[in-house]
């Protein structure tokens, strides 16, 4: 869970929220697509007050070389497109996990093991999910 602890010490921005039709949500999506990442889901922590974001995007990849190559395309199209910089990255070490902090959106990047292990769709049963098919 060392992933999700950096989460806790950063504020949740509501100056801005976003929803499943705000650019920056698209732009991940269709990276995550792009680069053939797989079982991708969304969940809607809006309506959750001790949610640390309005949306966690998680997706898994077959391999430590694709964690790599969709974490990496989803920062340069979301610099590219909405201008913006991750708050925060994590996990580049052991390309098991990746997290992408957006502050309002977290994308988690994992691979299979890892994502069964952390159970994060578990754990966030209350919010909404939808599941993004490419």
């Amino acid at each position: 869970m060392a992933a999700l602890s950096i989460l806790s010490s950063r504020p949740k921005s509501n100056s801005t929220r976003l929803t499943r039709s705000s650019k920056i949500f698209k732009t991940i999506i269709q990276s995550i697509q792009q680069k053939k990442g797989e079982q991708i889901v969304s969940l809607d922590l809006r309506k959750i007050p001790e949610a640390v974001a309005d949306f966690f995007i998680i997706c898994q990849a077959s391999s430590h070389v694709q964690v790599k190559a969709i974490a990496d395309f989803i920062s340069e199209e979301v610099k590219q497109n909405c201008n913006e910089a991750p708050y925060h990255h994590e996990g580049g070490q052991a390309m098991q996990w990746v997290l992408i902090d957006y502050v309002n959106v977290v994308v988690h990047i994992f691979l299979p093991e890892a994502r069964k292990f952390y159970k994060l769709e578990e754990m966030w049963s209350d919010a909404p999910q939808i599941e993004h098919i490419g």
